[in-house]
């Protein structure tokens, strides 16, 4: 009988993935660092990108892009992680927050200060 029947197929509302599934849905977490990666980006661009390995507070480890010029992570550095790919890195889906906890603030930084954690500087 139910192959008799046609039945009209209502189309499945699947839910969005999330792009940074690590963070169990927070806008941040905090995290050590378990070392710090010199990585090469992919094929038409060519560069030293600093990437941190960071184990959360829930137990997920990570790989994290370093942004800004110079840096003072290390091992046992306590870091704040966001979402945000660094696109020509593959498996990096990650970024550590300037200015906050262990991570200094980009030196000298005059434009995008928030991103970088900078201070306005003196004039």
């Amino acid at each position: 009988m139910n192959q008799a029947m046609k039945r009209k197929k209502r189309p499945t509302r699947r839910s969005q993935e999330s792009k940074a599934p690590l963070l169990n849905t927070s806008p941040q977490r905090k995290g050590v660092c378990t070392g710090i990666i010199i990585a090469k980006p992919k094929k038409p661009n060519s560069a030293k990108r600093k990437v941190a390995r960071v184990k959360l507070t829930n137990g997920n480890s990570l790989q994290a892009y370093i942004q800004g010029e110079g840096h003072n992570l290390q091992d046992h550095s306590v870091v704040l992680i966001r979402g945000g790919r660094s696109k020509d890195l593959p498996g990096v889906k990650y970024k550590v927050i300037r200015g906050a906890l262990d991570f200094s603030g980009v030196a000298g930084r005059k434009t995008s200060r928030s991103t970088y954690g900078a201070k306005k500087p003196k004039k």
